[in-house]
């Protein structure tokens, strides 16, 4: 039904632009002199287009296009600067990316002692009682110690810790912390969970997948003013990274601010908003039909995150021979989640990492595929990361989109090797090898697990260098792809993946006029070379969000 409508929507619009006198059309902003890459792969390049409002209605040669020029159109020569459809990042944590902002940032803390200090310098400046969160830390920078909670304690004092480690499933707790939680020896194994213990049983300070949440749910909740200001800082920095809209894939009590902000048009920047999987009985997708904000996506989990040795492997780890990680939610409830959420036309999106984790949610969505129908549902899987052979195929057969993030598989190609071995590596992160099997590939930056800049996603995709410069011909280079798969991967592919290819996702005639300007052509640098582009303009509905009109 959704989609009927949004193809009946695209067709009056096209009727609009073609019952009248097109000629006659004057342009408020016309683009000209560029280097125009529309996603369209029956017209991919153009040389300017005209923009009416918040859309395109003309786009082609600048000789084609001058003829839409009026007294008051405004006309900004871009130089021959490349040009793409506005990126779309399918995988935000919108919330907690903006207070990371507002936190103290350890996602690039590369020592021990640097980690410490920033810690402390950051406690030094806040008000008594109050909490450090999020963090994003990443403790294979310094050699793979586990950080604990005496790192920190005597600069904490009284301030409550929960940090993030950068994948978001394990956390470091400070004494004040596990305090307020309750925790010390005493307190036993948490289920889909671990407390980590030294050898006395005392605690160390890291938590990890459903144990986290033993400290986490004694932070005070943020009020509306603090996550209207978080929401803020997000989308300013996202704007400036090229992004146009996102998936918020955990609103975390967000989605209720954004629908305020949307209504005092505040929102800079489209948002897909998900809600937790096992709520979908209270979750009815309201807003479908507007153009900044819409809900309907319903997010779940099977297993935790490499790093944190909580993803679920059919094998054991390498460095652990008795641990195959773990699911942190019941297979059954997460099949009648599924099931019920897909029979009342919500879309389903699960995060899984290991092999297991990426089989069973496979299976479990032909399962309801197979009960409830044949439709267009787009299924998707977030991360699907590490694939076993035989189930990279099943993603084309049913129709499950592969939501990907490029940064991390040359993020954990530093060190992946040592958990999973040589063998398992070959199928992971299997850009090439899913589009070969014709899946639907779409990307994303997991912000802020990870940097929200697509730019270094196209480069991760296209050159799999490692971040630690080991891997110069790239981390399992089969997997590489080319720039046009990954630029799809952020903008036609990503539209489609929340069913909005009929609006948004390619520069034509007909959909919205966001896009990015960029300081290089994608297509004629050296692989290696893309990571140094960057943004010099981001328009979203033909509004200049981000940049100088001074920069060409």
């Amino acid at each position: 039904m959704i989609l009927i409508k949004r193809l009946i929507f695209t067709f009056v619009i096209t009727i609009l632009l073609t019952s009248c006198e097109t000629d006659s059309i004057k342009a408020d902003l016309i683009i000209t002199n560029a280097n125009i890459w529309t996603g369209n792969s029956d017209s991919p390049k153009a040389e300017a287009m005209a923009i009416k409002g918040d859309t395109i209605f003309a786009i082609g040669s600048a000789i084609d296009i001058q003829k839409f020029q009026g007294q008051s159109t405004e006309v900004i020569d871009v130089q021959n600067k490349f040009i793409t459809p506005g990126f779309i990042d399918t995988h935000v944590h919108l919330l907690m990316g903006g207070n990371s902002l507002l936190s103290v940032q350890l996602r690039d803390a590369k020592t021990k002692s640097e980690f410490i200090n920033r810690i402390a310098a950051f406690a030094n400046n806040i008000k008594p009682n109050q909490w450090i969160v999020e963090g994003n830390w990443d403790h294979t920078l310094w050699g793979g110690e586990l950080p604990t909670k005496e790192w920190i304690d005597k600069f904490t004092g009284e301030n409550p810790v929960a940090i993030y480690r950068m994948d978001g499933h394990m956390i470091l707790a400070n004494s004040a912390a596990l305090k307020i939680a309750g925790i010390d020896k005493n307190t036993g194994n948490v289920v889909n969970g671990e407390i980590v213990k030294n050898p006395d049983g005392t605690p160390t300070g890291i938590l990890k997948s459903e144990a986290m949440y033993l400290v986490l749910n004694k932070i005070p909740v943020l009020t509306n003013v603090q996550k209207e200001e978080a929401i803020n800082s997000a989308q300013d920095y996202l704007i400036s990274q090229g992004v146009t809209s996102i998936h918020d894939v955990d609103s975390l009590g967000g989605y209720e601010v954004l629908n305020t902000m949307n209504s005092a048009k505040k929102l800079k920047i489209r948002v897909y908003s998900a809600d937790p999987l096992k709520y979908w009985k209270s979750i009815s997708n309201t807003t479908n039909e507007t153009k900044w904000l819409k809900n309907g996506l319903m997010k779940g989990f099977v297993d935790g995150s490499l790093g944190s040795h909580t993803a679920a492997f059919n094998e054991p780890y390498s460095d652990k021979k008795e641990d195959k990680g773990l699911f942190i939610v019941d297979v059954d409830s997460l099949y009648q989640w599924i099931s019920n959420a897909d029979f009342n036309d919500l879309q389903v999106t699960v995060h899984a990492i290991g092999d297991r984790a990426n089989n069973t949610i496979l299976n479990t969505f032909e399962r309801v595929i197979e009960e409830n129908g044949n439709r267009d549902r787009r299924f998707r899987i977030e991360h699907a990361q590490h694939l076993a052979n035989n189930d990279i195929y099943r993603f084309s057969k049913l129709n499950v989109i592969a939501s990907m993030q490029p940064y991390h598989a040359i993020d954990d190609g530093r060190w992946a090797e040592e958990l999973i071995g040589k063998e398992r590596i070959k199928s992971t992160y299997a850009f090439k090898s899913l589009l070969d099997a014709n899946t639907t590939l779409v990307f994303s930056s997991d912000w802020p697990v990870a940097p929200a800049s697509p730019i270094y996603g196209v480069y991760a995709a296209v050159t799999r260098q490692t971040t630690d410069g080991k891997n110069p011909d790239g981390w399992v280079p089969e997997q590489k792809i080319n720039v046009a798969e990954a630029l799809m991967a952020y903008t036609k592919n990503a539209a489609y993946s929340s069913f909005d290819e009929n609006i948004k996702g390619t520069l034509e005639s007909g959909k919205l006029a966001d896009f990015v300007i960029l300081s290089e052509d994608l297509f004629s640098i050296e692989p290696n070379k893309i990571k140094d582009v960057h943004v010099l303009q981001t328009y979203i509905g033909g509004n200049k969000v981000f940049g100088e009109l001074c920069c060409y």
